[in-house]
């Protein structure tokens, strides 16, 4: 993990925590880290939890302890460190991306599912708007997921405000139905569900499904090639192992905040982040097939099922062909 990679991955604890609700700032544009000085813990420092601590309106350490919190299972890393007033150290892991690798691969389409919310039992009012219908129903599973007992039984349960939005699944089909209700956040506008019927890169819902597919592809050409999937040596990706190791969080963040637009919104990242790095999966012309292809298919594969997973979250298909 290089310097560059190790701010993005404290960048995305710094959002999810805000995402999470654990934190009220302005997420920064750029978080610095920089060597452990001599007598500091680590390899690499940040000082990040002291420049958000006035406008977080808690102490820096607090923060810091937040930060911390979201990097435990950080690839890459093996261990933070909060020291002083407040700063974050890290030490630095040789290969994590191949456990998120395995991780995914062992748990399959269940990985980021837990036992976070065991014990807490979840009962919704009975309604009858179609779009507060369908986000009840994705949330009750969302909550299931992270083993919460959840269900709408009607009675004086807990609601869910949405604005109004029709479930138009003769006209759109099920997922681009679902995707107009379920990716806009719930209390704005569903989106333009005709404009998720378009073939196109703008049409995010296309975006996903057809990253799902090109995995499916890259899996098929590999076998042609003889390139199997295998984690075997490190791959420079840390945009897409982040994101990877970050739908743990997303998803029971979305069961605790009731907003299944976080799951879809992490699949939109997710699957900008595969299209960019597919290109490199798989021997171009006279290359020779070698470890690290086996080991950017593993990750190309892990992505899909993930972007698969996600998908089944909310009820929308992974077509193997867009």
């Amino acid at each position: 993990m290089t310097p560059a990679d190790l701010s993005l991955t404290v960048l995305h604890a710094v959002r999810r925590a805000v995402d999470d609700g654990a934190l009220r700032v302005e997420v920064p544009p750029t978080i610095k880290v920089e060597r452990a000085r001599p007598g500091g813990a680590g390899e690499y420092a940040s000082n990040v939890a002291l420049t958000l601590a006035r406008s977080a309106g808690r102490s820096a350490r607090e923060v810091a302890g937040i930060i911390e919190e979201r990097l435990r299972d950080a690839p890459g890393l093996r261990g933070v460190e909060i020291t002083g007033p407040g700063f974050l150290n890290f030490v630095l892991r040789g290969d994590a991306g191949g456990g998120v690798v395995r991780r995914i691969r062992d748990a399959g389409s269940s990985y980021g599912h837990g036992a976070a919310l065991a014990g807490t039992t979840v009962r919704f009012a009975e309604v009858t708007e179609s779009r507060a219908v369908l986000v009840t129903e994705v949330v009750v599973g969302l909550l299931r997921s992270q083993g919460a007992e959840a269900g709408a039984d009607g009675g004086d349960g807990e609601r869910v405000y949405v604005h109004p939005g029709a479930y138009d699944v003769e006209r759109l089909g099920r997922d681009a139905a679902r995707w107009a209700l379920l990716r806009a956040a719930p209390h704005d506008r569903p989106l333009d569900g005709a404009a998720l019927l378009a073939r196109h890169e703008r049409n995010a819902l296309f975006r996903v499904q057809y990253a799902y597919s090109r995995v499916r592809r890259l899996l098929v050409n590999g076998e042609q090639l003889g390139v199997r999937p295998e984690w075997e040596v490190l791959v420079d990706a840390p945009a897409l192992l982040g994101l990877l190791g970050d739908h743990p969080a997303v998803l029971l963040a979305a069961a605790r905040h009731r907003a299944p637009d976080r799951v879809a919104r992490h699949l939109e990242a997710l699957a900008d982040a595969l299209l960019a790095f597919q290109h490199t999966v798989l021997p171009l012309g006279d290359e020779k097939p070698s470890a690290a292809h086996r080991s950017r298919l593993a990750l190309a594969e892990a992505a899909g099922t993930v972007l698969a997973g996600g998908l089944s979250v909310l009820g929308i298909s992974a077509p193997d062909r867009t």
